[in-house]
C-alpha cells in the first residue's frame, strides 16, 4: 500500500474515531459447528503452523481439533490492519492498541460474548477490560501477546551498553571510532511519534509532556523537531523484521528501536547485538485478536479466539516471537519459552511501557492522529 493511501485511510478513520457516537452490534449467541475455515491478518510470526521452524506450530492441531482452516494475511504496520479491516473479506486481526480504537469506533469490528471464551479466565489480570479493547463496558476482542519497544545496539559498536534514547535521536560518536550518521533505524509508522515524545519527557522537562500520546501544539512542534533532525541519523525507515535484522548483520547498523523477535533472533545467529530497557522507558504494544463486523465464519473466530488462550499456545508464541503472553501460565506452559523467557522478555516491565494507542484531539486539546500520519510521512521523506 502507497503511503498515501494509509495516510487518507489514517486520517478518515481517526475522524471517525473522534465524531461518531457507538452502537455496538450484538454478540454472537452461541458458536457453532465451524464454517470449515477462517482468514486472519496478523503481524508476521504470530500465527506459525511450523514451516518456519517445525518446533513452532499452533495451528495444526486447531485444524485438526475444529476443521476450521487456518489463512494468514501478514501486515507491516497498524496502518495497513485498518485498511485491510476497512476492505473486508476477513474474520480477525490481531491488532495493537494504535490500530484498536480506530476499529472499535469505526465499526469495523464487533464487541465479543466472553461467556463464549471459556479461557478467558486464565487472562493476565493487567490486561482485564482494557481501554485499547473495551469501550462502554463490551469487550471487542481478545488480548494475545504484549512487549516492549527496546532498544537493540551492536556491541562492537558501543562497547558500553547505551542507556538512553540519545543513542538514536542524538548526533554522537561511538566506541568504534565511527559515528552514528546513517547508522540508525527508525520505525516507519506515524506512532513512532511517541518514542520521540518519551525521550523529550525526561530530555526536556520544562515541556510538560505527560503522555506521550497527547501533545499540545508546542509539545507536538518539538517533538517533530527531534525528529526532523534525527532524519539525518537514519539509515532505515524499518517496519519489516527480516530487513531489519539483515541491516544489523550486513549494513553496519549501530542501534534502533526493536521488538523481541528481532533481537532473540540475530542473538541465537550469534550476531553482536544487545538490548536495554532505556532510563526514559519504552513504549510498548498489547495486542488484540478482534472479529470482523461483516465475519463470513464467526464460529471457527470464537474457537480460535479461545483457542489461543491456551496457557501453552501463549508461551509458544512467546518463544518464537519473543514476546510476552496474555496469559501468565504460558510461563511455565512452554518447553520453547523456558523457564526463563517471560523475565527475559520483560514480564516485569509491564507498568513501566507506554503502551501504544491513537492519538485523539478531546476537543482540540491535543494533536490528532490524522496530523501525526501527515507529518511523519513528510519527516520520512526528509521535510
Amino acid at each position: 500500500m502507497s503511503v498515501r493511501k494509509t495516510a487518507l485511510l489514517s486520517a478518515i478513520a481517526t475522524a471517525v474515531l473522534a465524531s461518531t457516537s457507538l452502537q455496538a452490534a450484538e454478540a454472537l449467541k452461541e458458536v457453532g459447528k465451524g464454517e470449515g475455515q477462517l482468514d486472519i491478518i496478523a503481524w508476521p510470526g504470530y500465527i506459525e503452523r511450523g514451516e518456519s521452524d517445525k518446533n513452532y506450530d499452533w495451528v495444526s492441531q486447531f485444524e485438526q481439533d475444529t476443521g476450521c482452516k487456518v489463512n494468514v494475511k501478514t501486515a507491516a504496520t497498524s496502518d495497513e490492519m485498518v485498511s485491510l479491516m476497512a476492505k473486508g473479506g476477513y474474520d480477525l486481526v490481531t491488532a495493537s492498541g494504535d490500530a484498536s480504537l480506530r476499529l472499535i469506533y469505526g465499526k469495523r469490528v464487533q464487541p465479543i460474548n466472553p461467556e463464549l471464551i471459556p479461557n478467558l479466565k486464565n487472562l493476565d489480570p493487567r490486561l482485564k477490560d482494557a481501554p485499547w479493547f473495551t469501550v462502554d463496558g463490551k469487550s471487542y476482542g481478545t488480548p494475545y501477546q504484549w512487549g516492549p519497544n527496546l532498544l537493540m545496539y551492536n556491541t562492537k559498536a558501543f562497547t558500553k551498553a547505551p542507556d538512553s534514547w540519545s543513542a538514536v535521536f542524538e548526533p554522537q560518536q561511538l566506541a568504534d571510532g565511527k559515528a552514528n550518521k546513517g547508522r540508525v533505524q527508525a520505525y516507519d509508522g506515524p506512532i513512532y511519534i511517541a518514542d520521540a515524545a518519551l525521550y523529550l519527557k525526561s530530555a526536556k522537562p520544562e515541556l510538560g509532556i505527560q503522555d506521550p500520546y497527547q501533545l499540545t501544539e508546542e509539545q507536538y512542534a518539538a517533538v517533530l523537531d527531534v525528529l526532523r533532525k534525527q532524519h539525518g541519523l537514519v539509515h532505515r525507515y524499518w517496519h519489516d523484521a527480516t530487513v531489519q535484522m539483515s541491516d544489523f548483520k550486513n549494513e553496519g547498523v549501530a542501534a534502533s528501536s526493536t521488538w523481541g523477535y528481532m533481537a532473540n533472533t540475530l542473538k541465537a545467529e550469534g550476531q553482536p547485538v544487545a538490548t536495554v530497557f532505556p532510563k526514559e522507558g519504552v513504549t510498548g504494544w498489547a495486542d488484540t485478536t478482534m472479529l470482523h463486523v461483516d465475519a463470513k465464519h464467526p464460529s471457527c473466530a470464537y474457537k480460535w479466539m479461545n483457542w489461543s488462550l491456551e496457557p501453552k499456545v501463549q508461551g509458544d508464541v512467546s518463544a518464537w516471537f519473543g514476546a510476552l503472553p496474555a496469559v501468565p501460565a504460558g510461563c511455565k506452559s512452554s518447553a520453547l519459552l523456558g523457564a526463563e523467557g517471560c523475565a527475559t522478555n520483560g514480564y516485569e516491565q509491564f507498568d513501566k511501557i507506554a503502551f501504544w494507542k491513537t492519538p485523539q484531539a478531546e476537543g482540540g486539546k491535543f494533536v490528532p492522529y490524522s496530523r501525526w500520519t501527515q507529518d511523519y510521512i513528510a519527516i520520512m521523506g526528509g521535510r
